[in-house]
């Protein structure tokens, strides 16, 4: 009986701190009336790009040229799109590489660019509004981006908002991954994880 009793302690200590060691449940951010979707994707690896799973390489310096590695998701118009990710940039020996991207396939361009430069700083590419500090190597940050199509994007990072941004009709994707912005170069490793979409 006291042997059980032992075993049965370790194997309570054991879930406890397998527990303490989980990541807090994903939440969509502006709650009510969410639909959990699930969209397709396809990768893209170009120049010395590299997927593996949810980790994006670029494995070169090279300050040119088109030096990506992403998922690419599928297009979507009208309504109300929430996108949540955690990403962790794991190495990052360049700077200005774009993590999340919304997509205007109407217009054949980005429309919205998260990226990171080394020292952590998190910015909106076209504008160069600063997001936050919190992208620095090792850390894991929580975005998620709130596209009201013909009216308004919004981002969080880590449950807050720091970015609004007006937004036309038309059609557009959700990206995320490790891209070499027009001024940056790389290496960079970007580790995602919990990658979620949601629709109204």
């Amino acid at each position: 009986m006291l042997a059980r009793l032992r075993a049965l302690t370790v194997t309570s200590a054991v879930c406890a701190s397998t527990i303490l060691t989980v990541p807090s449940a994903f939440a969509e951010v502006e709650p009510g009336g969410w639909t959990s979707v699930s969209p397709s994707y396809t990768e893209q690896e170009r120049g010395c790009g590299q997927i593996d799973g949810l980790t994006f390489r670029l494995t070169c310096s090279t300050a040119d040229g088109d030096q990506r590695a992403e998922r690419r998701y599928a297009t979507y118009t009208g309504g109300t799109r929430q996108f949540e990710g955690y990403f962790r940039v794991a190495a990052l020996s360049g700077t200005r590489i774009s993590l999340k991207q919304t997509f205007n396939e109407s217009a054949a361009g980005p429309y919205f660019m998260l990226a990171v430069e080394r020292g952590g700083r998190l910015y909106a590419v076209h504008g160069g509004d600063t997001l936050s500090g919190a992208g620095t190597v090792g850390a894991t940050v929580r975005v998620n981006t709130v596209h009201q199509v013909g009216n308004q994007h919004r981002t969080y990072i880590n449950g807050s908002l720091k970015h609004t941004y007006a937004s036309p009709g038309g059609s557009f994707y959700d990206k995320f991954g490790a891209y070499r912005t027009s001024s940056g170069n790389g290496p960079a490793t970007v580790v995602w994880s919990g990658v979620r979409f949601w629709r109204k």
